[in-house]
């Protein structure tokens, strides 16, 4: 039953493989395994793929079997169409496009099984990229804040320093007036004056600019101070936007890229595993010696093509006798005076008509 089976993958003719030797249908039974193990592996990778890209399990599995079975039918279809020749430039020459062939479809089998069989190590290497890529997202997006907040961070410093600044000055007054009154400075007499009147007047007057500063200067301190919390706010919220796209980056091409920055030499073997595994069916196709069934193949095949021309030959020696019978029937007929007298009278009678028609035209015109 399991023989059968291979038999059947293998693309051999079932009929004629049926009267072959035990020892040709385990020829054909090991090609025929290694196509449907090669469709296996095909129908792994191709769902694994998808998987990485949907990150969900049944359309996974679905495309995993559509591809499995394309790569099933070509490898089928590559092996079975592969004739044996004579000579095995001549084999090699025919069996060179399927080779090509082969080769491609086993670098897209083995790429995805490579991401699969180096995961870990792709998983170091995407978690560096996204510390790097979540590193540059914010200093982005703290270069596109920054002349928001740096402004705010200013007009708040200049407006606190204008109140230190006042109450630089109302101290200033302050101690002026006091040397004053204790007569340590000014006009060095003790007690309060005229002048220390006027200066506890000048003192008096800055304080009240000064209460009225600071209540301006600190409303627009708290104002700018609300702003400069609203932009941080903003700031944390594009981060935390942005966050789930760099998590989100571990794609199928983020993967493939991230395997391109591995050493090529493992996944360089790796591929070449494939590469023997696809190769396989026509490589035991060309180095196999010509056997039983491809002597029937081939038979059958002449047999038919004998036929068909014998075929075509009688149908051109058919066509060639009929053209040469006409050519001798209307040789005789040439030559029969009877017909020849009729075809003259009819001729004479339909240019007497002709004649008579056109001079009838001609006298209507007149």
């Amino acid at each position: 039953m399991l023989q059968q089976f291979f038999l059947l993958c293998s693309g051999a003719d079932k009929n004629l493989i049926a009267g072959c030797s035990e020892g040709e249908k385990t020829k054909f039974a090991g090609i025929g395994a290694t196509v449907f193990f090669t469709a296996v592996m095909a129908f792994i990778a191709g769902a694994y793929a998808l998987y990485t890209v949907f990150d969900n399990t049944y359309p996974a599995i679905g495309f995993g079997l559509v591809w499995g079975l394309l790569i099933f039918n070509l490898d089928r279809f590559i092996v079975s169409t592969i004739r044996k020749r004579e000579r095995f430039g001549s084999e090699f020459l025919q069996a060179l496009p399927r080779i090509v062939l082969a080769v491609i479809i086993a670098i897209v089998i083995s790429k995805p099984l490579e991401i699969k069989i180096f995961e870990k190590e792709i998983d170091t290497v995407l978690l560096k990229e996204k510390n790097e890529m979540e590193l540059s997202n914010k200093k982005e997006i703290a270069t596109y804040f920054k002349s928001d907040l740096d402004k705010n961070k200013g007009d708040v410093s200049d407006l606190k320093s204008e109140i230190a600044a006042k109450e630089k000055e109302v101290n200033t007054l302050y101690e002026t007036y006091i040397a004053e009154a204790e007569g340590t400075k000014g006009t060095l007499k003790i007690g309060k004056g005229p002048v220390f009147k006027e200066k506890i007047a000048k003192h008096d007057l800055a304080r009240k600019e000064l209460d009225t500063l600071r209540k301006k200067n600190l409303s627009l301190i708290a104002e700018k101070e609300a702003k400069t919390k609203t932009l941080q706010a903003d700031l944390d919220r594009k981060v935390s936007q942005t966050q789930p796209i760099i998590e989100g980056f571990d794609g199928l091409m983020a993967r493939i890229n991230a395997l391109d920055k591995l050493p090529w030499l493992p996944s360089f073997f790796i591929m070449l595993l494939f590469l023997a595994i696809e190769t396989a069916p026509i490589i035991a196709k060309l180095l196999a010696p010509k056997g039983e069934y491809d002597f029937k193949l081939e038979d059958l095949e002449t047999a038919l093509q004998a036929t068909l021309s014998q075929d075509k030959y009688q149908r051109d020696l058919l066509i060639r006798t009929s053209a040469s019978m006409h050519d001798k029937v209307y040789a005789d007929i040439a030559e029969d005076k009877s017909l020849y007298n009729l075809q003259r009278k009819k001729a004479t009678e339909l240019l007497e008509l002709q004649a008579n028609s056109f001079v009838e035209k001609q006298r209507r015109t007149l």
